[in-house]
């Protein structure tokens, strides 16, 4: 089998939401798995000298026109949060402790806290939304919540975000690798598709 698809994401970026959507069924397509990388891509526009979009003049409300109509175009559900963006810490360090202790449910506890941020507007920078969203999906709360806390997952988790900027390069999200090959951003996904289909050019 191929090698999966590096798939880095921040759970504050409405381009990662709609990259989330999509990546298993491009990368099944093409016999492959989805490694996911949960990030934080303010240490990323630290380093780049760089914010996020909807902070921009003029760029800033094109951009929240053009999450909404990136959604449509897909058929996937968005509701741009009344709070944006936010931080993600809890959830961004849940995500990897459950890729370390229950990989089972990893993805679809990713999937459901981009869900509960941007189609139910739930708060999800606080530890007690993390946990039940969590419970939802029939996981220990308490032992999530031990874990994204403890000092264990807090260095895991900042050496990985550090590693993906300064290592890999990633300074945005979505941030896809095929075979090392870096791709940027959702509106980059029929050219991967493409890419992917010819065995790279």
């Amino acid at each position: 089998m191929a090698a999966p698809l590096d798939f880095y994401f921040d759970f504050s970026s409405p381009y990662a939401y709609i990259g989330a959507m999509r990546i298993e069924a491009l990368a099944a397509k093409h016999g492959r798995g989805v490694n996911w990388h949960p990030m934080l891509l303010g240490v990323a526009f630290k380093i780049a000298g760089t914010q996020p979009l909807t902070q921009y003049p003029l760029k800033g409300d094109y951009s929240r026109r053009d999450f909404d109509r990136s959604a449509r175009e897909l058929g996937i559900p968005f509701n741009m949060p009344a709070n944006f963006p936010i931080a993600t810490q809890a959830a961004a360090r849940g995500a990897l402790w459950l890729q370390q202790h229950q990989p089972d449910k990893a993805t679809a506890f990713i999937k459901a806290v981009y869900i509960a941020y941007f189609v139910d507007g739930r708060d999800i920078s606080a530890p007690d939304t993390v946990v039940a969203i969590a419970e939802g999906l029939g996981i220990d709360g308490a032992a999530l919540r031990a874990g994204f806390e403890s000092a264990e997952t807090k260095a895991a988790f900042k050496q990985a975000v550090e590693a993906a900027v300064t290592e890999c390069g990633v300074f945005g999200a979505p941030f896809v690798f095929a075979d090392g090959e870096p791709f940027w951003g959702a509106d980059r996904f029929d050219m991967l598709d493409r890419w992917l289909s010819s065995g790279g050019w």
